[in-house]
């Protein structure tokens, strides 16, 4: 007959598992549950559920070239003239409704 629970033993910094147990806590569900559901997506996924990837942060404007700099302002002039953009104040009404959401 198969155990109906096995151990897991994972070294995790400090900081990081007070963050994550907090979220999980704040959505109601016990680390193991968390660590089953993770388990549980790897199956499904037969692999991480999520692309393991660096992300690249944008240059400040001190790190740019003039050319950087020149081809970032015609790419967002040319984004506004075809109109994808959002006004700001739709933006910023978003950024708060996120914000709100996630406290």
């Amino acid at each position: 007959m198969a155990s109906r629970s096995a151990n897991v033993v994972a070294r995790v910094e400090p900081d990081i598992k007070q963050k994550a147990e907090g979220i999980l806590a704040r959505l109601g569900i016990s680390e193991s549950t968390g660590i089953n559901m993770f388990y549980r997506e790897i199956i499904l996924y037969n692999g991480l559920p999520f692309r393991p990837s660096i992300p690249t942060a944008p240059k400040a404007l001190d790190e740019m070239t003039a050319a950087e700099f020149d081809a970032k302002m015609t790419r967002a002039l040319g984004q506004s003239d075809r109109g994808e953009g959002t006004p700001s104040d739709e933006f910023f009404d978003q950024l708060r409704q996120e914000i709100k959401g996630n406290v």
